[in-house]
């Protein structure tokens, strides 16, 4: 499915979610690397079958295999840290914070691409599922490698948006055999 077809699947009560899926396509300011590793990380971390399925494959056009993977393992990762180090984060226990993760995270000492990328698609998965640990060591590891505020907020505005295609799309009622055919 192509990123025409998923506007084209976007309600009218959702109109502005289609202008910003629209607006968010035609925006030039990461590179295609950045930008397609970033929507198909936020895709998935926003949990939609047709959402993931029209990333995955505009990013297979601009993208290699690795990065790809790259960004599949962005979201996997996060999925994973983010409940994890948000419970440490809110729990009353300072315990807690003392504790080993005892949680595998190779992936990103090697993720596969490039690594100011990879932590990029890390913020945008962290900021879709609220891990504010998270989103604050991405954060820190982006400005330390040069990306600019102004590139952290498009990622987590592109981050929005991808999020509210596949909440607009799942209200109208589309499902897992929209993604299938």
């Amino acid at each position: 499915m192509a990123i025409e077809q998923l506007k084209d699947q976007i309600p009218d009560f959702a109109k502005d979610v289609r202008l910003n899926l629209a607006s968010a396509m035609s925006d030039e300011t990461l590179s295609p690397q950045s930008k397609y590793g970033l929507l198909l990380a936020a895709a998935i971390a926003a949990r939609n079958p047709v959402v993931i399925a029209a990333m995955e494959s505009a990013a297979a056009v601009v993208m290699t295999p690795a990065a790809v993977a790259a960004a599949k393992s962005a979201a996997s990762v996060m999925a994973m840290n983010n409940v994890y180090y948000r419970f440490v984060h809110l729990a009353s226990n300072p315990e807690y914070k003392t504790m080993p993760a005892r949680l595998r995270m190779n992936v990103i000492g090697d993720p596969g691409a490039d690594r100011a990328d990879f932590e990029l698609w890390s913020l945008a998965v962290s900021a879709i599922n609220g891990c504010g640990a998270c989103m604050d060591a991405h954060e820190k590891a982006l400005r330390e490698a040069g990306v600019s505020s102004a590139t952290i907020q498009t990622a987590v505005r592109f981050a929005a948006i991808v999020q509210s295609v596949a909440v607009a799309i799942g209200a109208a009622g589309y499902g897992v055999t929209e993604a299938v055919e």
